[in-house]
């Protein structure tokens, strides 16, 4: 997946608080991705966040 830092993902599955959009702020072997509705901050293994993206939308695209 071509997926860098600064894009923000789609999930399948919402955050607690609701939001389904998240930033991505680090990759590698994890991914520290941040929830844009509450602000949290999480880190999955890449593989997890690989399979549970929706969509991928650029940083420039909203």
């Amino acid at each position: 997946m071509d997926i860098k830092v600064g894009d923000r993902l789609e999930m399948k599955k919402p955050h607690p608080c609701g939001c389904r959009i998240f930033r991505v702020n680090r990759i590698g072997m994890d991914f520290k991705i941040l929830c844009e509705g509450c602000n949290h901050e999480v880190m999955l293994p890449r593989s997890k966040v690989e399979k549970n993206i929706k969509k991928i939308l650029s940083d420039t695209q909203e």
